[in-house]
């Protein structure tokens, strides 16, 4: 329609005007037009997102488990920190749509199984490359292709939580400019750390490689141990 109004010089009276003036008019529209539509899609990406809230705190710092120091014994890469990473992620919507690929990525593909049927001791850390593993080992896995997908490992942090069943339990808190997420092995829905229900007793620190306390309980578990 707006097309037919330049072409018929219909538009506020611009019939009357020279055919400069007429042509400087619409380049000022079809400026605004582009402004509107870039504000309007830049709406959409932004609603797209997951909502912002604010990060968790560290008190100070924590003990490692067992479990977790022998695999970086092993593992050196997996736990190193390097401090000129960013320590926390731009959420853009490509970041967080592959953040949910990978999530439910190796959810899928990774049989739950706890550490006593897998190995035959109670707690042992690592990444699943038999296909199967417990809570730790979807973690660790998930943060190594998050990792080569381009994100920085020092914004991915191992953490300890109580679960529902009052029992430990690793979960992946991936921290973002939109607040810090929780992956799990036990849902496919990546939430706010604050609305998971879990009680957070520790995650590795993101300066060092060691654990910072976050305020749970007095008394944390030694093991992750449970599926």
């Amino acid at each position: 329609m707006r097309q037919d109004y330049f072409k018929n010089s219909l538009f506020c009276g611009v019939n009357e005007k020279p055919a400069a003036f007429g042509t400087i008019i619409k380049t000022a529209i079809l400026g605004a037009s582009l402004l509107l539509c870039g504000a309007t899609a830049q709406a959409q990406t932004l609603a797209s997102l997951p909502s912002s809230s604010a990060p968790i705190t560290s008190v100070g710092s924590a003990r490692p488990l067992q479990g977790w120091s022998e695999f970086c014994t092993k593992f050196r890469s997996e736990c190193a920190v390097d401090v000129s990473e960013a320590s926390t992620i731009e959420m853009t919507p490509q970041v967080w749509k592959t953040i949910v690929a990978v999530n439910q990525r190796v959810n899928s593909s990774i049989k739950a199984v706890t550490d006593a049927d897998h190995w035959g001791v109670v707690d042992i850390w690592g990444l699943p490359d038999d296909g199967r593993g417990d809570c730790e080992d979807f973690q660790l896995l998930k943060r190594k292709l998050l990792v080569e997908a381009g994100l920085p490992r020092r914004a991915m942090r191992m953490t300890v939580v109580i679960d529902e069943l009052g029992e430990g339990h690793a979960v992946l808190m991936v921290r973002t400019s939109r607040g810090d997420f929780v992956l799990d092995n036990k849902k496919n829905a990546i939430l706010p750390w604050h609305q998971t229900g879990y009680v957070y007793i520790k995650r590795e620190s993101q300066d060092m490689v060691g654990w910072v306390s976050l305020g749970g309980i007095m008394s944390s578990p030694t093991t992750t141990a449970n599926r």
